[in-house]
Formats: C-alpha cells, structure tokens, sequence
C-alpha cells in the first residue's frame, strides 16, 4: 500500500484541500452525509466499505473540521457524524461532480440519480463559474498568482 503524502503547508489551496478530502471513499462519505446519513452502521452499509477503512476516513474528517460527532438524535448512546459548516462548503464540489459525471460517464438513457431542488422537483441548472463582473469564465480566462 502507497502511504499518502501530506500536503498542510502546500502553497496550493487544491493541495490543501485534497488532504483532508483527498480520496474517493472520503468524497463518498460527505455524499452520504449530504443525503442524510449520520451513523458509522448507516455510512459502512451504503458505501459497503470496510469498517476499518470508514474509521479512518471519518477520523480524519473530524480531524480536519469537515465533520463533528455529537449524540445521537434520538436520545441512545450511539454517536451521529454531522456536516460542520466547512463540510457543508463542500456541496457546491459534490454537485460539480455529480455534474461533470452525468455529462460523460452515463450513455443516453442510461439509468442513475438525479439530484433536483426541493422545492420545485426541477433539475438544477449546471455550475458556473463567473467574474466579478458576471461574466462566464472558462479555463483560458483565469490566472493563478501568489498571495502574500
């Protein structure tokens, strides 16, 4: 097994991002919690991951503020993950990923999950990325400089 890298003093706010989110069963996990999942039993039977390997995962979560664990709702001695206010800034990546996945990894009529708005049961437009200004950017129109 290839033991990650660590990335805390990375220049690069991807990198930084990547190590406390960085693999897919952590992506999967803020997911799940999105959709409402909140106990170790309920994450290990949805995602059918090793429960060593959700520990971890959820250990490290919490670590880096993405989840907090709190007593269970409904009174019992079980303990609930739930999406911190860092965890819940995740959304707009989930859904650019769900996004990017369903416009080229499923063939014309092929089935799979929709995620709609609440309210209206409407498909939610695609993300954009825009200027100050309101203009649509693409790739080509941005720039990364330092920081100081």
């Amino acid at each position: 097994m290839v033991k990650r890298t660590r990335l805390p003093d990375a220049e690069c706010p991807v990198a930084r991002s990547l190590d406390a989110i960085g693999d897919w069963w952590s992506l999967l996990i803020v997911r799940d919690a999105f959709d409402g999942i909140r106990r170790f039993g309920e994450f290990q039977r949805n995602l059918g991951m090793a429960k060593n390997i959700l520990s971890a995962r959820l250990r490290t979560l919490v670590e880096h503020g993405v989840l907090e664990v709190i007593p269970a709702s409904d009174g019992s001695a079980y303990q609930e993950y739930v999406l911190t206010d860092k965890g819940r800034g995740l959304f707009p990546l989930i859904i650019g990923l769900r996004q990017w996945g369903e416009a080229f990894f499923y063939e014309e009529g092929e089935a799979h999950s929709r995620l709609v708005d609440r309210q209206t049961r409407q498909p939610l437009r695609a993300l954009e990325l825009r200027s100050a200004d309101g203009r649509l950017l693409g790739p080509d129109d941005c720039l990364r400089i330092p920081v100081a």
